[in-house]
């Protein structure tokens, strides 16, 4: 073998070297994860900082690595075609596009792609050192190829439409994390935590307060001893008061300043003006979201607030805890009531109280049923029956049976739910 096509043949190994460089670093600058390099570089990482600032401009990156990697493929099939016609001929030219072909796809694109894939966030902190000065200087060039590039999509390819809908960070996080525990790397306790602070914006406080047929409420014309009794029966610490009619709330009342005022008159009920001790009521509209109700909560230091519809009606309650259970699921103490609305059957049947948020089954269960069309399970199935359905009737939708087991006047009050064979629900 000469000393020139000993030569040419080094040159072809360094092209296709810098080739699979090239198509590895554009894999890892486009795989790697946005949040460990950001946190890399709030830790003062100069080659995290280095990262940020190539993708700062993706057009100009990628237009650089494109360029620089047409470069090197061409010029080393150039000189392979060259080596292959000096040995065989006008036969030289198909050995040399196949061979160049094989050893490009496998050890140019193949190989280095795979490998900056599977060690994205280590690669592009190896290669972000040389691949930046390379970029400023194919930046000019890479500029020029943009704007004429730019200017032809211009002409077939209009702009999308301003109003189009674009995936927010909000779902885009929700969709990794889902996607991150369909593969394995998140449990579904986590899943749920986190995905329960992303939706509070997109959560009301009708979807999660208590209804006022559930409140827990005073009269606050009884008698002391029996106002005293019903307090310190009840699990709950705060108690609304009402006065003339069940609707006509007047005030909130803490068991631990009744206690308290107890305390002070020596236990002597008598002398306890109970009403006096009531806090006055918080309103808010029953569509304040999630995310405002909690900063509201933490603004005015309170845990409780009255829901009320658009004519001021009352509708229910929200209290801090009900916001909480949305990210960290159903919260317990030795107070509280059991809730079996949920109840597992042995032949793999549910059965579900009607009043059961959509959203606690779905999450209870790990399945996707619908949560924007009803609050309740029992509102879903009247939303998709199109009526007010009898005992009995048994209803398919969404890849699920289900059959109303009991009804009063016109309220579903227990379900049972089949999840249909065939269907995937997770």
């Amino acid at each position: 073998m000469s000393i020139s096509v000993a030569l040419v043949i080094f040159f072809i190994f360094m092209l296709l070297v810098l080739s699979a460089f090239f198509s590895g670093s554009e894999t890892a600058l486009m795989a790697f994860s946005r949040a460990r390099m950001h946190a890399l570089k709030q830790d003062g990482n100069p080659k995290a900082k280095l990262v940020d600032r190539l993708v700062a401009s993706p057009e100009r990156l990628i237009g650089a690595i494109l360029i620089g990697n047409n470069v090197v493929n061409i010029l080393a099939s150039a000189l392979a075609t060259s080596l292959f016609l000096s040995a065989f001929g006008q036969a030289g030219v198909a050995y040399a596009t196949i061979a160049m072909t094989l050893v490009v796809v496998v050890f140019a694109e193949v190989l280095p792609k795979t490998y900056a894939f599977r060690n994205s966030d280590r690669m592009a902190l190896r290669v972000a050192p040389f691949l930046h000065p390379i970029v400023l200087v194919f930046a000019p060039l890479s500029d020029g190829v943009q704007r004429f590039v730019g200017k032809i999509l211009g002409s077939v390819a209009p702009r999308e439409n301003d109003g189009a809908e674009v995936l927010s960070a909000h779902k885009e996080l929700k969709g990794a994390i889902d996607l991150h525990h369909q593969q394995g790397g998140v449990v579904k306790h986590d899943r749920d935590m986190l995905g329960g602070v992303l939706d509070l914006p997109d959560l009301e406080v009708v979807d999660v307060m208590i209804h006022r047929t559930k409140m827990a409420t005073i009269n606050g014309d009884d008698a002391p001893e029996k106002i005293v009794d019903e307090v310190l029966g009840s699990p709950y610490t705060r108690l609304p008061a009402w006065r003339g009619e069940p609707e006509n709330i007047v005030g909130i009342l803490h068991a631990k300043d009744l206690l308290r005022s107890l305390a002070r008159v020596k236990w002597d009920i008598d002398k306890l003006d109970v009403m006096a001790l009531a806090a006055e009521p918080w309103y808010v509209p029953d569509t304040t979201s999630l995310q405002e109700q909690l900063n509201f909560f933490l603004k005015r230091k309170k845990h409780f607030a009255l829901v009320v519809d658009e004519y001021g009606e009352v509708q229910g309650l929200v209290t801090l805890e009900d916001i909480i259970e949305e990210i960290v699921g159903q919260i317990s103490d030795e107070h509280d009531i059991p809730d079996a609305g949920i109840r597992p059957q042995f032949d793999g049947t549910l059965n579900v109280d009607g009043s059961i948020p959509v959203r606690d089954l779905n999450r209870h269960m790990d399945w996707q049923l619908p949560e924007d069309e009803a609050t309740t399970i029992a509102g879903l199935v009247i939303h998709e029956a199109q009526t007010i359905p009898e005992q009995g009737q048994v209803f398919n939708f969404y890849g699920f049976r289900f059959e109303v087991l009991r009804k009063q006047k016109n309220k579903i009050t227990a379900l049972r739910v089949v999840p249909l064979k065939g269907t995937n629900q997770g």
